[in-house]
């Protein structure tokens, strides 16, 4: 079984609706995974199971050498890092965001009646720091623009030192500039040895930051394809998974795409010899 995440035969049903069908997927210690897909392909599914907060319908799912199903869940969540904007909805607006960060060292959200020694508080204040959000450690969570609770929330979910971090579209709403922000510090994050295996799920290639090392592209609940992100990530797996031809350009370590234009399809509908299927313009080894 895998060290981190070892899912086999794994499906989800929920009534009639299928999330997932039948998916087989290992996440390895070091590995920096992106799950890509369009609304409804069941990302959000597979990483609800990833955190233990949901179990399968049929097949096995392991987390870091346990089996869901035959652990106790409450053991198993503080070893996982979670930023989700589920988790970021129950964070009161009036909390400080010192202690947004903190809290999470007895997995609770809303300061209460814990105790937290000097050692928490340095930790909180350093993974603030290393998310630029050091500055915002006094404010009211309900102040802070949207790039910068999502700076908050993945600082708070590193507060346990987990062993694996989950991260749900943490680029979703920002702007250009907050965009390239957090996917630049998650690029440092992603390169940092001692960091946990990290798996990051997003719709738009452009947030892929550096570093990250391996794709699975999901589509109707079902793997497209999946492994090593320099050989994986195609135009031609890209057109599979979000169901309409599109060229793809990486630059270094960032990745752009965008349709097929009508000028460049031909008469009979299919794509010009600029063929999809392949990295275009931008491309570099």
């Amino acid at each position: 079984m895998s060290d981190v995440l070892a899912f086999a035969g794994v499906g989800v049903v929920r009534g009639k609706n299928h999330l997932l069908s039948d998916l087989d997927w290992e996440v390895e210690e070091g590995e920096r995974w992106v799950v890509l897909g369009p609304n409804g392909a069941g990302k959000t599914t597979l990483l609800q199971l990833a955190a233990a907060r949901m179990h399968p319908t049929t097949g096995v799912v392991g987390i870091l050498g346990e089996v869901l199903g035959t652990v106790d869940v409450f053991e198993l969540r503080p070893r996982i890092g979670l930023a989700s904007a589920a988790m970021a909805e129950r964070i009161p607006g009036d909390e400080v965001v010192g202690n947004v960060v903190v809290t999470a060292s007895y997995g609770v959200i809303g300061r209460w009646r814990e105790h937290y020694d000097d050692t928490d508080y340095a930790r909180a204040m350093t993974l603030l720091a290393s998310m630029g959000a050091a500055h915002l450690a006094d404010r009211r969570y309900g102040t802070l623009s949207e790039g910068e609770r999502k700076r908050v929330q993945i600082a708070r979910a590193l507060m346990t030192d987990p062993e694996l971090m989950l991260l749900d579209e943490p680029a979703a709403g920002l702007d250009l500039g907050g965009r390239e922000d957090l996917v630049a510090r998650l690029g440092l994050l992603a390169q940092d040895i001692e960091a946990p295996a990290l798996v990051l799920v997003t719709h738009h290639v452009e947030e892929i930051p550096p570093g990250f090392t391996d794709v699975l592209l999901l589509r109707a609940g079902r793997i497209v394809a999946a492994g090593p992100i320099r050989r994986t990530l195609t135009a031609e797996n890209l057109s599979a998974t979000f169901g309409v031809p599109l060229h793809l350009e990486r630059h270094g370590d960032r990745y752009a795409a965008r349709a097929v234009s009508a000028d460049e399809v031909t008469g009979s509908g299919e794509p010009s010899p600029a063929d999809p299927g392949t990295l275009t313009g931008g491309q570099t080894s």
